[in-house]
């Protein structure tokens, strides 16, 4: 599908690229996924500025919905990415693949950090629903 966004999606997309820290603050279906997701591809193929991303997701949105905006927007079909979640063989084998995003649960996090034996080396990492991080 041809991605035509919104005049607030271009301004969020822009700000994501322009500032090393930023926080896309949006209603439920106003495409904060397909935001992000442009802006890494920009930000991995057109500036070069990242090469390796890490997005942290609750589990269910780290199965499917990461994954299902890169498989539906023709423009984000130059992304390759790779979803570690589930067993520790199939995280690790995830995690030692060759792909731009790195997609994790944020139940995993800690195992990425402490005992995957996976050096922490990304560029940049997107915290998807940061809510659920309060504690």
């Amino acid at each position: 599908m041809r991605y035509s966004p919104h005049d607030y999606q271009l301004y969020a997309i822009r700000y994501i690229e322009e500032h090393p820290i930023a926080a896309v603050l949006l209603d439920m279906g106003l495409g904060k996924t397909s935001i992000t997701l442009t802006a890494l591809a920009d930000l991995l193929f057109d500036s070069f500025e990242v090469r390796k991303v890490l997005v942290i997701a609750p589990l269910r949105v780290a199965r499917t919905t990461w994954s299902d905006e890169i498989q539906k927007w023709e423009h984000l079909s130059i992304l390759q990415y790779a979803i570690a979640v589930g067993t520790e063989d199939e995280r690790l084998s995830a995690l030692r693949s060759k792909a731009d995003i790195y997609i994790i649960n944020r139940e995993n996090v800690q195992w990425l950090i402490e005992k995957s034996g996976i050096a922490f080396d990304f560029d940049m990492v997107v915290v998807d629903e940061l809510s659920s991080f309060k504690n």
